[in-house]
């Protein structure tokens, strides 16, 4: 049939237009479908995100006795960052060492539960997950035990000198990074567990028949089919373990203390709202700046 046959003077024909409605009518529906999502997003994330940006100009001279004034006062975010430069690089630094650590765990983790695991693998993935299984506070202060000291892991270092006898591991950097490294590898290891369970084997197979050695065909096939779960791994990772001050609360000193404890303090404590906004603020720039890099880079056929 022609068009000119189907396509009459007067539009389409009858045919067409069931069509049509069936596409408003699914339109429709995943309008409503995406509804509960949109308005959840819009109460609990962007009216919170529009008070907190009006909270970071407020007068800072003001206080809940006396009342803000909202004044756009820019300086205060100049001001944050002048006096807290030290804790923002701090957090990114512990955050960063973390993220590598979790990933050097993490990824022969993964490996071993998507390859090798057989008929262990639910087992594993039960024991990767188990921390959950109790609060994030009270693992924390398991590792104030774990790393007490005079508890066995100090002990045992200072015996094999890996530690001064006069030494010790709480109260440090490295706890505080220990800590960070320990509560958030479970959200590096599912992603890369699920980047590398989807992996064909087959694939694998191919490249040792093309005669490759097993570190060709791991930096050749492997790898490069598990980038989506590295890049999600290193994001959930990076993003809470920067903004986090439970670690650095319980596990170090002031002198550890990264942007989330100055953040919590100057809410909580010190009731400074327009420089606590202010802080928020600049570490939720700070952090999507580094993420739509790392994202952008990682998103480049040069890295895979």
């Amino acid at each position: 049939m022609s068009l000119a046959a189907e396509v009459g003077p007067a539009g389409p024909t009858p045919a067409r237009q069931p069509a049509r409605s069936r596409s408003r009518r699914s339109r429709r529906t995943a309008l409503l479908l995406l509804a509960p999502g949109a308005l959840w997003l819009l109460v609990f994330f962007a009216l919170p995100t529009v008070q907190l940006a009006a909270t970071s100009l407020y007068d800072p001279s003001g206080s809940l006795e006396t009342g803000y004034a909202l004044t756009f006062h820019w300086q205060n975010y100049l001001d944050v960052l002048a006096v807290y430069r030290d804790q923002f690089l701090r957090s990114f630094l512990y955050a960063g060492i973390a993220t590598v650590l979790a990933l050097l765990l993490g990824y022969p983790l993964a490996y071993a539960i998507a390859f090798k695991s057989g008929r262990w693998k639910n087992l594993m993935l039960v024991l990767v997950i188990a921390p959950f299984f109790t609060s994030f506070l009270l693992r924390t202060l398991a590792w104030q035990a774990i790393l007490a000291d005079n508890g066995f892991v100090v002990d045992s270092l200072k015996a094999v000198g890996l530690v001064p006898t006069d030494g010790r591991l709480l109260a440090t950097p490295v706890a505080v990074v220990t800590g960070l490294t320990y509560n958030f590898l479970p959200f590096m290891t599912l992603p890369l567990y699920a980047s590398l369970e989807k992996i064909d084997h087959r694939l694998v197979e191919a490249a040792h028949d093309l005669y490759s050695s097993a570190f060709t065909a791991f930096r050749k096939v492997t790898l490069p089919l598990s980038m989506p779960g590295l890049v999600a791994g290193t994001l959930l990772t990076f993003i809470p373990a920067a903004g986090d001050y439970i670690n650095a609360e319980l596990l170090g000193t002031p002198k550890e203390y990264m942007i989330g404890n100055v953040i919590q303090s100057s809410f909580l404590v010190r009731l400074d709202f327009p420089q606590a906004a202010a802080l928020s603020f600049l570490l939720m720039i700070a952090i999507l700046v580094l993420v739509m890099a790392y994202v952008r880079r990682a998103g480049t056929e040069e890295l895979v």
